[in-house]
């Protein structure tokens, strides 16, 4: 199992390198060409969303992006250190003008990520989240003997 790790400032300017990184490194776990395109997407929304989540928590700490090379399968993992607040429960101390707001557009981002990519987790709570994404992987081709 080869593992990448990025972590980045809480920076919408770094998103764009954390896109090239994970899909650099998916086409080297052999995903397939024709889902590249989707792995960037996905990977710039998770992005996005925990880049977001630190700047309006006021969060310095840098957003992790875990690029998982496994047998049969290639994972991302993008982890925040915001504090999420239970289901219908507002959060203490959250500088967010609108919560509906922010709430409403936090779901449009995993109904984004959960529309592009099949095996994808969401996990959240005080200390931060995490979001799984998966992707099957082909093995390389055997190289032909002389």
């Amino acid at each position: 199992m080869a593992t990448v790790e990025l972590r980045f400032s809480a920076l919408p300017e770094h998103v764009r390198t954390a896109r090239l990184v994970a899909a650099a490194v998916a086409r080297r776990a052999g995903v397939d060409e024709a889902v590249l395109d989707e792995v960037r997407l996905a990977v710039g929304e998770a992005c996005s969303r925990a880049v977001g989540l630190h700047q309006s928590s006021g969060i310095t700490a840098p957003v992790k992006v875990a690029l998982i090379e496994e047998e049969k399968q290639f994972s991302i993992e993008v982890g925040d250190e915001a504090p999420h607040a239970a289901p219908g429960g507002g959060e203490p101390g959250a500088a967010a003008d609108d919560p509906d707001a922010e709430a409403e557009e936090d779901e449009m981002g995993l109904a984004v990520i959960s529309g592009l990519v099949d095996d994808v987790e969401v996990s959240t709570g005080e200390h931060g989240g995490l979001i799984r994404m998966r992707w099957p992987t082909t093995p390389p081709p055997a190289a032909a003997l002389p």
